[in-house]
């Protein structure tokens, strides 16, 4: 059977189907993704088409189809069920969650990520109100292991065996995923509240609240730029531009409060990507 039939058909189905989801639901993530190297690309988007799908799940759309609480529940915990089984077997019949397998078996993404993800993802259907631990908890579980999920496919696509990233470079990835989570927090507060009945950092009208979350999402963006040159080559242009972004709508999430949610005009993107292809390279980057 050759590469026009059976599983590597399959395969490229699946990631197409990826693709599909990742261009539907972000434009600057798909910014983002193109920029990357041909070796991660398809890796990084099958990573973040099975979190938008779960995301999704609990978001809104589950209900909006007549799900009741049970069986939104249902609906994720069979996602999880599907995506760990996938991992062990090579196989899924949802093609997102077959991608994101193919993914995680050749760049080492394990239950040890998969399973918090799907924690926070969870915490969404029962918690409405975080205090500090419970925010840490779900800041982790719904961001950070997506960027080390990430760094697994930047340092392992292609490459024999599935090596652990430098701790330095994982701390990095941690805080960056925090901080893009953190201003996503800011950036939908309202739709949050009024919508889906959530808050998330309990910052409320305070002006003196949303200026300390910005602190420290700005402390967290500074520390994952120190360790943008350290990444393999093919993925540091990708990783500063969404750096980039994120720091553009900290800025203006200082600057205005509008009530409305912030965004990054196309040919402010245009020239944040540009600058983004003159990161430097570091004494111990990645070829």
């Amino acid at each position: 059977m050759n590469d026009d039939q059976g599983l590597a058909l399959y395969h490229r189905t699946a990631r197409r189907a990826a693709a599909e989801v990742i261009a539907g639901y972000s434009t600057s993530f798909g910014l983002a993704c193109r920029i990357l190297g041909p070796r991660v690309r398809d890796h990084v988007r099958d990573v973040y088409a099975l979190v938008r799908v779960a995301d999704e799940i609990v978001d809104g759309p589950a209900a909006e189809a007549g799900l009741d609480a049970a069986a939104t529940r249902y609906a994720l915990d069979d996602l999880e069920r599907h995506t760990l089984l996938a991992i062990d077997e090579g196989f899924s019949a949802n093609l997102v969650v077959h991608a994101f397998a193919l993914t995680a078996r050749e760049c080492g993404i394990g239950a040890d990520l998969v399973r918090p993800f799907f924690a926070s993802m969870r915490s969404d259907l029962d918690v409405t109100d975080h205090d500090e631990r419970s925010r840490t908890q779900y800041v982790y579980g719904s961001a950070e292991v997506v960027g080390l999920m990430c760094l697994q496919v930047f340092v392992n696509a292609e490459r024999p065996g599935t090596d652990p990233a430098d701790p330095l470079i994982r701390e990095g990835a941690r805080r960056l995923g925090s901080a893009f989570q953190e201003i996503n927090f800011l950036r939908d507060a309202d739709h949050d509240r009024t919508s889906l009945g959530r808050d998330y950092l309990g910052v409320g009208d305070s002006a003196e609240a949303k200026a300390s979350v910005l602190d420290r999402i700005d402390r967290d963006l500074l520390a994952a730029k120190a360790c943008i040159p350290l990444l393999p080559k093919d993925c540091r242009r990708a990783v500063a531009t969404a750096h980039g972004l994120f720091a553009a709508l900290s800025r203006r999430l200082r600057e205005e409060d509008t009530g409305s949610r912030v965004r990054i005009s196309n040919w402010r993107k245009a020239v944040i990507a540009a600058r983004a292809s003159l990161v430097p390279v570091q004494r111990g980057g990645a070829a």
